[in-house]
């Protein structure tokens, strides 16, 4: 009763994480959001009059902001009134999470519109300015910087914000407007009025944000930093497996393909998203087709793991020498996956926020994560109960490692879950905008150590025949019963032709000491604390404790 009870607890555990999973994608948005540029191109007419345009971007401090005139195309002598308006926030959200359109109500206002959202701002208004002249020159450069004024409070409860700089520093940039005094999220609006209402005319401005690592924002710094690190660790990855492989390539085992694949995968998609920051860095911007390409490349090595693991789960190679019917739900799983997953990216980056749609793409994918969770521990419990019944201790203590390893990963997700909806989704003011990144960075690590720990476990080697599926020895579970009576109905009689050792004993063979070795080296891990209340009844556990029983 007492096991029984263990086993439901251990089993409505697993299906709460499930759930916890569940319900923070679908209902939490997430953070992940388009890249932020530090460039842009403005393009206004005469159907702008009077309207706000609005920027957004985590700034280092010292970044100089500034406006160039491209192009114009005005029939008749018109002149047009621009200021501009830029102010500091602590908060990501208040910044990231402005509709547009409400960029008139923060425009030139001196008043905190948000508790903790204590901050800075400057502005500028400038001289009527003919319209043929804007490209001529710099007609929009600042001689001298203002110095940034406090916010004021609204209400007596609000935090009141740091002294600003008490001394005025000047501009680094002669055609600089603007220069940022503090790592934040930043907005900056612009305002264009035509004081000829009903000539026709056409302005092209570029807008700059160039800071300390040119136009890469303060937010994202680290997520490039990241790239590249993980880039190097798959290149290093891909050539130890190549490697590998060439030195064993004639006792290669099918599932090592597998793995190969997700590594050379793996290292395309960390050097693309590498490249596309390096691309905002110095060009400003991002190449959108190779954004739209990067989605679906790691759509494609995130479907491709998952596959992996689950075969892996299933014993392909190791306990069995095919899928078989299973393989048309490996194949119809992944597929599934692969489609959503494209989608939701591409919905991503061509979105502002993504929409209904995208939404539906995280509750779905959610569930397809959830199953397959579910039937990866479903196939592990299976196969090591398999390998239990077989007695091959060499394969089963690969299996403990990886089910250990999957377990861990388990729980490291659900605790960073807690953490990021408590850190970043359940607060009023997001003011730990420079851990954003860890939101995106920590999945692809977290994958990547699992990946590390398949790669050890599954190395090509010497001994690779070991782990492989062998027929002479994983197929003849019901001949080892009856093989075993035959022992105990001739035990104690003396076969003829049998030479005795010297030690009265036979010779261990050199396998025997190694299973030897690991049966008694090797403790019961938290797998199979774990796994069996996934599969087993009742009536299942007394079944198999008998046909151990037996076999011993």
């Amino acid at each position: 009763m007492a096991a029984v009870t263990t086993e439901s607890l251990v089993s409505v555990r697993l299906r709460a994480v499930l759930i916890v999973v569940v319900l923070n994608f679908a209902w939490i948005p997430p953070l992940t959001a388009i890249s932020e540029p530090g460039k842009w191109i403005l393009k206004v007419d005469q159907t702008d009059h009077g309207k706000y345009f609005f920027f957004a971007k985590t700034m280092f401090n010292g970044t100089d902001i500034t406006i160039n005139g491209l192009d114009t195309d005005c029939k008749d002598p018109v002149n047009l009134i621009i200021s501009w308006y830029l102010r500091s926030s602590p908060c990501h959200d208040e910044v990231f999470g402005l509709n547009p359109d409400l960029a008139e109500q923060y425009f030139n206002n001196t008043f905190i519109q948000r508790p903790g959202g204590n901050g800075f701002y400057i502005s500028h208004k400038y001289e009527p300015i003919e319209c043929k002249s804007i490209k001529d020159g710099n007609k929009f450069a600042v001689k001298d910087g203002q110095l940034p004024m406090p916010l004021d409070a609204m209400q007596a409860a609000v935090i009141k914000p740091s002294s600003p700089p008490k001394t005025q520093k000047p501009l680094k940039s002669i055609n600089a407007v603007a220069e940022t005094w503090e790592d934040s999220p930043y907005m900056f609006i612009i305002h264009i009025v035509a004081l000829q209402t009903t000539i026709e005319w056409n302005i092209q401005l570029e807008i700059t944000m160039k800071g300390r690592y040119e136009y890469i924002s303060a937010s994202e710094w680290p997520l490039m930093i990241f790239y590249m690190v993980m880039c190097i660790i798959y290149v290093i990855m891909g050539v130890l497996w190549l490697a590998l492989s060439a030195c064993y390539w004639r006792d290669l085992l099918r599932i090592q393909f597998w793995i190969g694949g997700v590594i050379f995968l793996g290292m395309i998609e960390k050097a693309v998203y590498y490249a596309e920051f390096q691309s905002i860095r110095y060009d400003g911007q991002s190449v959108q087709g190779a954004v739209v390409f990067a989605e679906i490349l790691s759509a494609v090595k995130r479907t491709l793991a998952r596959v992996l693991v689950i075969i892996a789960s299933l014993g392909y190679g190791i306990v069995k020498p095919r899928l078989g019917a299973l393989l048309h739900r490996v194949v119809g799983v992944g597929l599934l996956y692969l489609i959503f997953s494209i989608i939701e990216g591409v919905l991503r980056v061509n979105t502002e926020h993504g929409g209904s749609s995208r939404l539906v793409c995280d509750i779905v994918m959610a569930l397809i994560d959830s199953c397959i969770v579910w039937w990866i521990f479903i196939s592990l419990a299976q196969t090591m109960k398999l390998l239990r019944l077989r007695r091959n201790l060499v394969k089963l203590s690969l299996y403990r490692h990886f089910t250990n390893t999957l377990i861990f990963a388990i729980i490291a997700s659900v605790i960073f879950i807690v953490w990021t909806t408590k850190t970043f989704k359940l607060t009023k003011c997001q003011s730990d905008w420079r851990e954003l990144w860890i939101d995106d960075a920590f999945w692809r690590f977290l994958f990547s150590s699992i990946l590390l720990v398949i790669i050890f476990l599954w190395r090509p080697s010497a001994n690779n025949q070991r782990y492989a599926f062998s027929p002479l020895v994983d197929e003849i579970s019901e001949e080892e019963e009856g093989e075993q009576l035959m022992n105990e109905a001739f035990e104690g009689v003396k076969m003829r032709g049998m030479k005795p050792e010297t030690n009265g004993s036979a010779k261990l063979s050199k396998v025997d000491e190694d299973l030897k070795w690991v049966e008694e080296n090797i403790p019961s891990s938290m797998a199979d604390v774990a796994l069996p209340p996934l599969l087993d009844s009742d009536e299942e556990i007394m079944t198999t404790k008998f046909e151990m029983s037996k076999m011993e």
